[in-house]
């Protein structure tokens, strides 16, 4: 019986943390560059149960005696192993036509440079500081190959490949040509490149606010070998959360009957061992 509560009790401790896991899916459906999480769970190892006091003794086939015969395993609980991230499925994008918003089509991170350290993230949505250095909306600055990326307004457009160009006479509107080469006679030059990076197990990255991400030693060193080729950046779009809100709400119906069910496991286990405690009280 006692093994029963604490077998119920681990996984009312595991639901919760589920369904901790799915609300946070759904509060964050419409952030842009959210990655959603998925629960793994781990069972605690089963435990071989045998007849005790059995006066019978079992005779196998090869000859072996059994004085006390396996009736059978049982599970002695569950946790939480670890709350996956899925980086892999790639968001909807969303056009906002804004030149400063930008989107992966592929895999890969943007670099962008905090306080102390660099962290990563999928949220395009950039912009202008005082400065004009192209920015996130925390005002971390995004890094390019040659460090900060300076521009100004309407005068700039970023290609496929992160490429920023910028138009030679300054405050006038930049036209985006239909094909780029490097005649020097024309209006725009390319000034630097958006900076874009991957890792070995980018599933081990540690997961911050804002759509964020920290290196680790398990997710290894980021590189830019490392982003698949075929990858593209899409000016004037942004890419949404990877949340599919109906799969979500399954999973927390789901969650919400396990943890039901486990809560019924523990009040049987507590009731059969209120009735046991009354009725040895009694025989004594």
């Amino acid at each position: 019986m006692l093994r029963g509560l604490y077998t119920g009790a681990s996984a009312l401790v595991a639901r919760s943390m589920e369904l901790d896991v799915v609300a946070n899916n759904l509060a964050n459906v419409n952030t842009v560059g959210f990655k959603r999480g998925e629960t793994i769970f781990r069972s605690f190892p089963e435990m071989v149960i045998r007849r005790v006091e059995d006066n019978g003794v079992f005779q196998f086939p090869l000859g072996s005696i059994d004085r006390r015969p396996i009736v059978g395993k049982i599970s002695t609980g569950v946790e939480v192993r670890d709350v996956y991230t899925d980086v892999e499925t790639q968001g909807s994008l969303r056009q906002t036509s804004n030149p400063l918003d930008l989107a992966i089509f592929g895999e890969g991170f943007f670099v962008v440079q905090s306080l102390d350290k660099m962290l990563y993230t999928r949220n395009g949505s950039f912009s202008l500081d005082k400065n004009n250095v192209l920015v996130t909306k925390n005002g971390f600055p995004v890094m390019g190959q040659h460090g900060k990326i300076y521009l100004q307004h309407n005068n700039f457009y970023i290609d496929q490949n992160g490429t920023v160009f910028v138009r030679k006479e300054l405050n006038k509107p930049i036209n985006r040509p239909t094909q780029i080469d490097d005649d020097v006679n024309k209006p725009y030059e390319a000034v630097d490149r958006i900076r874009l990076v991957d890792f070995p197990y980018k599933e081990n990255l540690k997961k911050l606010d804002n759509s964020f991400y920290e290196e680790t030693n398990e997710s290894g060193k980021p590189g830019e070998d490392s982003v698949k080729s075929g990858t593209q950046m899409r000016s004037g779009f942004l890419e949404m959360a990877n949340v599919n809100p109906v799969y979500e709400m399954v999973k927390m119906i789901e969650a919400d009957r396990g943890f039901e069910a486990s809560q019924k496991t523990v009040v049987a286990a507590d009731q059969s061992l209120d009735k046991l405690i009354n009725s040895m009280a009694r025989l004594a």
